[in-house]
């Protein structure tokens, strides 16, 4: 027992030696200045420009404030708004006491089934011959994303071509996948509308094979959309030139207010045969915002190859996020798989829609009264939630400074965050903006 007792004993220095040199590693540590960070030569990145609009609208105390830089629907009060519809689906879901596995990598079957029916129509030869690779994504970004890297890697060397203006995260998504972007001609500040005769001209210069984004309704920033005639132009020109579209479908149904009316390009091209992509998002149709549901599709000419597109899109998507969400899928396949509900949401968009339209009538109207002799026609021409006043990044800057309206410095208004009661208030900050700055 003794010499136990005595082995311990001298083995205990030896335990606490360690311990004491940590200590005094610590110590030295503490006392010197801390060391160089090996990423200090990061830059930091600019704020993003529509986000950071509302960042600097939180600051602001004034009592006039007014956010018109999001494009996020907010009720005659100037609230978020979430649609009865989508109450009524989440009961149901809740109800159903659904588990919350993880979905498949293509998402959930009754969310695509809804969405590429929606887009196409439920009589749509291309979905019932399997010619549709639909896959469930993040919302409009992170579709645009996965189908913007399947360009990077199954269409080498092509090139993106972007209208100009067009909406800020669209040169991100594609540079950031290694896909080289141009612009094309869109907006013309003349006129405030549409540079149609540049847009063709710039597609007929484009080389053979180019990948032309194409907004399907409500084109962002501008509000300004082809015409039917229009779209079969620019359809005859893509056939011409072997281009590819790739439609970003951000608001079918909040448009118009008719899922129909706002899905006229993609089911155009559809019928003509021409392949294409399309990012859908539901965030401003249902108001999901939060929720980030979208898809990805390429509508095909061969059920064949669209099997294998599906499969690679699968493959890009398990190693950027793996698994879809389901919550917003569920509701989705909810609101579109109920007679009813989906009746009922035709009616909630078609309400926002119309309040959209009816504030637009109004800005006009408060603008011709206070300066009757400019043409304002652009503000009631323009369609969807926004619009793209052609104000100098000097006249937003006054807009904000002075007026507290904060909105992108490109010009552009987003007319579903603005009231009937701000019409007056707008139309006063604008004219003063124009005419002095």
């Amino acid at each position: 027992m003794a010499s136990v007792g005595v082995a311990a004993t001298l083995a205990e220095p030896q335990r606490a030696a360690p311990v004491r040199a940590v200590g005094a590693a610590r110590r030295l540590a503490a006392a010197r200045p801390p060391a160089a960070s090996r990423l200090d030569g990061v830059e930091m990145a600019p704020p993003d420009p529509i986000l950071g609009v509302s960042e600097a609208f939180k600051r602001d105390t004034s009592a006039d404030k007014l956010n018109l830089g999001v494009g996020a629907y907010r009720t005659e009060e100037l609230q978020p708004y979430v649609l009865k519809v989508v109450r009524k689906a989440e009961e149901r879901m809740l109800a159903a006491n659904e588990n919350k596995e993880y979905l498949p990598i293509e998402g959930l079957a009754s969310f695509r089934k809804a969405t590429v029916e929606l887009l196409l129509g439920a009589d749509s030869p291309t979905i019932k011959e399997g010619r549709v690779a639909c896959l469930q994504s993040l919302s409009g970004t992170g579709s645009l994303r996965i189908g913007a890297a399947f360009i990077a890697k199954f269409m080498p060397g092509a090139v993106a071509f972007i209208s100009r203006p067009t909406w800020g995260n669209h040169k991100n998504i594609f540079a950031d996948t290694g896909v080289e972007w141009r612009e094309y001609s869109y907006f013309d500040p003349e006129t405030i509308g549409l540079d149609f005769e540049g847009m063709i001209a710039d597609l007929e210069a484009a080389p053979e094979g180019s990948v032309v984004v194409l907004h399907g309704c409500a084109h962002n920033p501008t509000g300004v959309d082809p015409t039917k005639e229009q779209w079969a132009k620019i359809a005859d020109v893509i056939i011409a030139k072997n281009l590819v579209p790739f439609f970003d479908v951000a608001y079918q149904g909040f448009a118009t207010g008719s899922l129909e009316e706002d899905a006229f390009a993609p089911r155009y091209f559809a019928e003509r045969s021409i392949e294409f992509a399309v990012a859908q998002s539901y965030s401003k149709n249902l108001g999901l915002y939060a929720e980030r549901v979208g898809a990805i599709s390429w509508v095909l000419n061969d059920a064949g190859a669209a099997d294998r597109v599906l499969s690679q899109m699968k493959r890009i998507a398990r190693a950027v996020y793996s698994n879809p969400p389901v919550h917003g899928a569920r509701i989705v396949s909810e609101v579109v798989g109920n007679e009813e509900m989906f009746e009922e949401w035709k009616g909630e968009m078609d309400m926002m829609a119309g309040r959209i339209k009816a504030v637009r009538q109004e800005l006009y109207d408060a603008l011709v009264k206070l300066e009757p002799n400019k043409d304002w026609s652009f503000v009631t021409k323009q369609i969807g939630m926004f619009s793209f006043t052609g104000m100098s990044p000097a006249q937003c800057d006054n807009m904000t400074n002075k007026h507290h309206i904060y909105m992108t410095r490109d010009g552009r208004l987003s007319l579903a965050g603005l009231s009937s009661s701000k019409c007056q208030y707008l139309a006063e900050a604008m004219i003063d903006s124009i005419d002095n700055h």
